[in-house]
């Protein structure tokens, strides 16, 4: 779960705050089908400012950024 974990953390969080930038911006200025991309990107702005992991759950981690950034013991 280490790419989970970098996410949830600080720079990992302003990562996906950049890439959501990057994809609402591309969808508003392409227009078109490539609209499509604005609402994607404003989820991924949001979770970032909000410390939500959404891939978290997919690798059975919590969905909540503060829990999946700590390392989990086995």
């Amino acid at each position: 779960m280490g790419v989970v974990e970098f996410l949830a953390g600080g720079v990992g969080r302003g990562l996906r705050v950049a890439a959501g930038l990057v994809l609402g911006l591309l969808g508003a200025a392409a227009g078109g089908w490539w609209l499509l991309l604005a609402p994607a990107g404003l989820a991924i702005i949001t979770a970032g400012p909000g410390n939500l992991c959404v891939l978290a759950p997919l690798y059975g981690g919590p969905l909540a950024g503060s829990r999946a950034a700590r390392p989990r013991h086995r």
